[in-house]
């Protein structure tokens, strides 16, 4: 049998030491303006690209059926990399750079929030769809890794793992949206600011 503990004790070293990291000023704001944009009825719009589109479609499934089920007021997330017909069509017609941009085009306004998530910062379609939302007067929150890349700089509001690792970037950015999750649902249902497990299906 191979010896794999040191190994995965490394791994996990790291993580903790990259959450230790964290901005917290920076991820409460965050958090903040997606609740702002919750109270007010906007549209919370999410993409990524690889693991990044996985984490933007659980992103939605926590917070529009997560949450939603048990709130009357229902979060409104949408995924942009979710509805892949329209993503192919677009990226073999027009380019891969417009697959998010494109579904944007007269339908973001300024009351709603454009979310990306790129481990490097600098993926293409997510900043040109987050330059569009921009545009329009979208704030944006920007989901990266690394140096953070140029989603970092242009971005409004900041969620940031500071190393030099996709996985473990990958990995902590789904922490982000599972953190999240389980504050806002403490806080919406029960009134309490807590990360503490409330409800046992949560």
């Amino acid at each position: 049998m191979v010896d794999f503990k040191n190994a995965i004790k490394e791994y996990y070293e790291r993580e903790i030491e990259c959450i230790k990291r964290f901005n917290l000023d920076e991820i409460n704001e965050a958090m903040n303006v997606i609740l702002d944009t919750y109270n007010n009825g906007g549209t919370i719009y999410v993409c990524g690209n690889g693991g990044s589109a996985s984490t933007a479609s659980h992103m939605q499934n926590d917070f529009n059926k997560g949450i939603s089920e048990y709130v009357d007021k229902k979060f409104n997330f949408y995924c942009l990399n979710d509805n892949v017909s329209t993503m192919m069509a677009v990226a073999n017609d027009i380019g891969y750079e417009e697959v998010f941009r494109f579904p944007l085009l007269n339908k973001i306004t300024d009351k709603d929030l454009f979310v990306g998530i790129s481990g490097s910062g600098n993926s293409k379609n997510v900043l040109n769809a987050a330059e569009y939302a921009k545009e329009r007067g979208a704030k944006v929150v920007g989901i990266t890794g690394y140096s953070g890349g140029k989603l970092k700089e242009m971005a409004d509001y900041k969620m940031h793992v500071a190393e030099n690792d996709m996985q473990i970037a990958e990995d902590l950015h789904m922490t982000f949206d599972h953190m999240m999750m389980k504050i806002f649902y403490n806080y919406l249902t029960k009134g309490e600011i807590t990360g503490n497990n409330i409800n046992d299906k949560h």
